[in-house]
């Protein structure tokens, strides 16, 4: 059976309106047009559905019991494409992102809260993870971007294309009751109690790395944290942190020192598959990121001394 959806459309406007010539009308079709459809669904189904005489066309019996389901048919088709037309007009959709906790608490909640603002009808499903596992979800189609942390050259991650999208200065932040300045070497924060992330975090691993390379050992205050937490104990006065410039932003308790000899610092990279196409949704959320970053990064800004876009145009 090969019945086909305009074959059925012709068939209800021929049942609806009792004549071949007025549905012909009706759907912009020449009456020897719609007659050869008819004869395929007929041919098709091995059965007659129309009585035809001079006064028009009734249905058959079998055309009785055909006209409900395709009614059906024809409503379920036109459901399909409303709603295929929904996604492609971001009408309805979801985009699954995967972020480190160090950027969702920064550039991913305004690329969220701009994305949420324009298209309130996508389904926006978070991951929190480092950057290794991020990968592996999306290798496994467990997401459909990734937000993903590399030192130093972009590591080759077969089936995952790499966008590098910005380089972000660490800065020390610190409770604002404590002394201001405007930088401080590795050296002097190694004797300055420090919030310390946990040891899992590629935050912490990149900081550690770089005391060692300096022989320092840092006076550690409160260790094993999660970025929240992190940021909370540093209000509080219980130490200094060393964190991402982005992460300041909006937080008027914690003042940021720019880190020198040497300044520490970090790429942000898009990942995404170059094997799947990216649903409409998915590829919305890819511009918000580059023009999010565009934002934070721009002349004049806050960051825009700690934070420099790298994305290929």
């Amino acid at each position: 059976m090969k019945m086909k959806l305009e074959h059925l459309r012709s068939f209800e406007a021929i049942a609806r309106v009792g004549h071949f010539t007025r549905a012909a009308e009706q759907l912009y079709l020449a009456q020897p047009s719609l007659s050869r459809q008819i004869a395929a669904l007929e041919s098709d189904l091995g059965v007659a559905l129309f009585h035809r005489g001079p006064s028009g066309a009734t249905l058959t019996t079998a055309g009785e019991l055909l006209l409900p389901i395709a009614r059906r048919m024809l409503g379920d088709a036109e459901t399909a494409q409303e709603q295929m037309n929904e996604l492609t007009g971001l009408r309805r959709g979801r985009v699954r992102l995967g972020a480190p906790p160090t950027l969702c608490v920064s550039l991913v909640a305004d690329v969220l809260a701009a994305f949420r603002s324009a298209h309130p009808g996508v389904e926006l499903h978070i991951t929190e993870g480092g950057s290794r596992s991020l990968v592996g979800a999306l290798n496994e189609s467990a997401l459909d971007l990734a937000l993903v942390v590399t030192r130093g050259a972009d590591p080759a991650v077969q089936g995952t294309e790499l966008i590098p999208l910005l380089t972000e200065e660490l800065v020390v932040v610190s409770a604002t009751e404590m002394p201001s300045r405007e930088e401080i070497t590795l050296e002097e924060l190694a004797n300055i109690p420090q919030v310390a992330f946990n040891r899992s975090y590629e935050l912490r691993m990149s900081t550690d790395a770089a005391f060692s390379a300096r022989g320092l050992e840092p006076v550690i205050a409160v260790e094993g944290a999660e970025m929240d937490a992190v940021l909370r104990f540093v209000e509080r006065g219980l130490g200094v942190a060393v964190v991402p410039a982005m992460v300041v932003i909006g937080r008027p308790g914690l003042r940021s020192t720019r880190l020198v000899n040497p300044s520490l610092s970090r790429t942000v990279n898009l990942a995404r598959r170059h094997d799947i196409a990216p649903s409409a949704a998915t590829a919305a959320m890819q511009e918000f990121i580059f023009g999010t970053v565009d934002r934070l990064a721009a002349p004049g800004t806050e960051l825009a001394r700690l934070v420099t876009p790298t994305r290929r145009r």
